[in-house]
């Protein structure tokens, strides 16, 4: 019990940080970083590309969309967030796995 009040004594008092990993935002990240992977991937297979070139072509394309978006938040005033690249990241990996699985 005691343990259990010290661990939940110390995530109330790391509120802010939690938030920033789990925000409600995050899942928005994670799913829209899944489409552009999923789209991208598609899009090169469909013009020919082998399947690990799509899957690299996808990957520079999930990066690259998600590093603009920060920058593009940066420039607007808000913060660049590694939280949401990190979400972006997890994002395109699942789908480089499903896809990858794909026949």
């Amino acid at each position: 019990m005691k343990r259990a009040l010290v661990v939940l004594s110390l995530m109330v008092g790391a509120a802010p940080a939690w938030r920033a990993w789990f925000g409600a935002d995050k899942m928005k990240h994670f799913l829209a970083s899944a489409f552009v992977q999923s789209a991208a991937y598609s899009l090169a297979r469909s013009a020919g590309a082998s399947r690990s070139s799509s899957q690299a072509v996808a990957g520079a394309t999930s990066l690259t969309v998600g590093v603009a978006k920060e920058v593009r938040d940066k420039k607007k005033g808000s913060r660049f967030s590694v939280p949401d690249l990190a979400w972006d990241a997890a994002g395109a990996a699942s789908m480089a796995a499903l896809l990858n699985r794909a026949r």
